[in-house]
């Protein structure tokens, strides 16, 4: 992300996640170090590195986009994380179904519901 553009999302449009691993994520020819925030209205650079920062505040770009979301995948890093239920109920008032796992199975479930052509967002958290 250029420091000039910091609103600037990495990629104006979805993918699907082609690698992971080694603290970052590999996307449509490019590559990106540190969390992801993957929209229907592109991918984005997401400063989360741990669950517990994952709150609404985090996800303000899911809940600002959630008429074009049905569902949301969490990717925790390697860590098992509950979301907080007024996280949950925050997004259930928007109509945003939310899935939490670790970011492997995560990425495998964001790349299978994109290619399904379903209204998918996920928020990855880089894993080592």
């Amino acid at each position: 992300m250029s420091a000039d553009q910091p609103d600037a999302p990495h990629l104006p449009r979805p993918a699907p996640i082609e690698a992971y691993g080694s603290g970052g994520f590999r996307f449509d020819t490019m590559s990106h170090r540190g969390s992801l925030l993957c929209l229907p209205d592109g991918i984005w650079a997401w400063p989360v590195t741990r669950p517990d920062d994952i709150d609404r505040h985090a996800l303000a770009r899911v809940f600002a986009g959630a008429a074009g979301i049905d569902t949301l995948l969490i990717g925790t890093g390697t860590e098992v994380w509950l979301a907080p239920t007024d996280l949950r109920e925050a997004l259930r008032r928007h109509h945003v179904a939310v899935d939490i796992m670790l970011t492997g199975p995560a990425i495998r479930t964001y790349n299978i519901m994109l290619g399904e052509r379903r209204r998918v967002a996920a928020a990855l958290i880089a894993v080592p």
